[in-house]
């Protein structure tokens, strides 16, 4: 399957908040305590950001022609915070698609490597950053015997 290059796709944006309770389970299913000053748990930053930009996994696996189940891989997550994130502070969000290629693993089998990247801004300004990278791995195409590996 060959998919048209998403690079680019800006997400529609949006807000959001971290409510006290959703802090409470992130912090809990970590088994770490409450954390003083009304701080955010650090693994808010797997979906907080991806819902305040308005987008949704289900959206990025489609965007990038996702080819079923465990056709999805994860290479990697890059998070940069400028100053710490907190409980009830609202957040504006914007991101894009900003990386797309396709490659060929070592045993030869094609893939669509994908990076998007959401800002979130405070009152202040930019509060933190994230990258994450996934691999869209797909079929091999068929060769001239008609046969697939």
């Amino acid at each position: 399957m060959t998919v048209v290059s998403p690079l680019g796709y800006r997400f529609p944006g949006g807000t959001y908040t971290i409510a006290h309770w959703e802090n409470w389970l992130l912090t809990d299913c970590t088994t770490a305590g409450p954390l003083p000053d009304d701080l955010a748990h650090p693994v808010a930053l797997f979906h907080v950001p991806i819902l305040g930009a308005g987008t949704s996994i289900t959206t990025l696996f489609e965007v990038c022609g996702a080819e079923g189940p465990g056709s999805v891989g994860l290479d990697g997550y890059d998070w940069e915070y400028m100053r710490p994130l907190r409980v009830g502070v609202e957040y504006r969000m914007e991101g894009s698609i900003v990386r797309w290629e396709q490659l060929v693993d070592e045993r030869g089998h094609p893939y669509d490597s994908m990076s998007f990247s959401i800002e979130m801004f405070d009152a202040e300004g930019l509060a933190a950053r994230i990258t994450n990278t996934w691999r869209f791995r797909r079929r091999k195409p068929e060769d001239s015997t008609g046969a697939t590996s």
